[in-house]
Order: structure tokens, then C-alpha cells, then sequence
């Protein structure tokens, strides 16, 4: 054999050595990465859609909306959400860390995996008043119960709002350790408290 065809075989040889050599890595690559685990959480609005959110509110009249939880963690989990009401002040929830405020009213689901639930939340401000540039909502009624939260707002002349807002905190029940724990997901619904005109 010619010099000219020892250089073929030991180039063959020398990318097949490669090839074996770097197949691990190549493996790791090609390899479809595991599908993600995640819970998911949503709003939608009267119609169960994307669409006309309540934002002005009125003291008195009911306001109407949907939650949503989605289920894309491999296996069926049990839900806890928590409502809460907040000012313009107030610290919503990050996905770091749930609110320091109170919780008004919880829904407790099972939901099977890669299934959602939906319900309607009704809300109205059934106590609340606007003085000059000082609003208050001293109690909030959801689903038919009333709560008391004496939450007041300082017109804000940027937005030309009294700030408030209903958010929602998803926590998940954890069977090894018995507790329900924060999932780092929350939505809002922004709302202005105003009068009829």
C-alpha cells in the first residue's frame, strides 16, 4: 500500500477515535431535555377571556372574573390559592417571596396533571368611601363573604387613580413535609375605586 493510502485509514481511524471519544458529550447534546415541571396561573375576564378586566370599581356593584391553575407537573398536585386585596402601598408578591398581607379567601383544589381548573370569583366593595384625595374600602365581599380590611389609597395624580388590587398566590401542598409552600406564582388585578357618575 501506498503512503497515500495509509493516510486515508489513519484519518478514518483518528475521526472514528474522535467520535468515540466525544460521544458521551454529543449524547448529552442530542439528548431532548426532560419536559419542564411547571404550575401555571391565570385571570380571564366576565366573558372567560383575556379581555375587559374590571378596573373602576364602584361601592355596591358586583364585579365578576375567572382564576385559572393549570397542571404541568407529571402528576396530580393539590392547590392552595390564597386572595388577597392590597393598596396602592402595599408589596405584591415576587417570585422570591409570597405577600406579608393577610389572606382574605382560599380555594383548596386537586388538579390532575395537564389539566386546569377555573372557577368565577364575584367581588364588590360592600363598605367603602372617597373624600378629596382619600379613598377607603372598608370591607370587600368575595363569593358571597364579607371581609373587613379598612384599606385606604391617596389619589395618585400620575395615574388619576385611587390604587388598589386583588392578587392571587398559588402555594402547593408538599406531602413530605406536610405544609403547604409558596410556587412562586401570583397575577393581580389592578383596580381604581371611583364614584358613579
Amino acid at each position: 500500500m501506498k503512503l497515500e493510502g495509509y493516510k486515508l485509514v489513519f484519518i478514518a481511524i483518528g475521526f472514528i477515535g474522535v467520535l468515540l471519544i466525544a460521544s458521551p458529550v454529543l449524547a448529552d447534546l442530542i439528548h431532548a431535555p426532560a419536559d419542564e415541571q411547571f404550575s401555571e396561573l391565570y385571570l380571564l375576564g366576565p366573558e372567560k377571556s383575556a379581555a375587559n378586566y374590571p378596573f373602576n370599581i364602584v361601592v355596591g356593584h358586583k364585579y365578576s372574573i375567572y382564576i385559572g391553575v393549570g397542571n404541568h407537573m407529571g402528576s396530580s398536585v393539590c392547590y392552595v390559592l390564597y386572595v388577597k386585596c392590597g393598596n396602592g402601598t402595599d408589596l405584591l408578591p415576587t417570585r422570591e417571596r409570597s405577600s406579608s398581607l393577610s389572606r382574605l379567601y382560599e380555594y383548596r383544589v386537586a388538579v390532575q396533571d395537564s389539566l386546569n381548573w377555573e372557577s368565577p370569583l364575584v367581588f364588590s366593595v360592600s363598605r367603602g368611601s372617597i373624600s378629596g384625595n382619600k379613598s377607603e374600602i372598608n370591607a370587600l365581599q368575595i363569593n358571597g363573604v364579607t371581609f373587613n380590611i379598612n384599606k385606604h389609597s391617596i389619589w395618585d395624580s400620575n395615574s388619576t387613580t385611587f390604587k388598589y388590587q386583588l392578587f392571587f398566590e398559588l402555594w402547593l401542598y408538599n406531602s413530605s413535609s406536610n405544609k403547604v409552600l409558596y410556587n412562586e406564582r401570583f397575577v393581580n388585578l389592578q383596580l381604581n375605586l371611583t364614584r358613579l357618575t
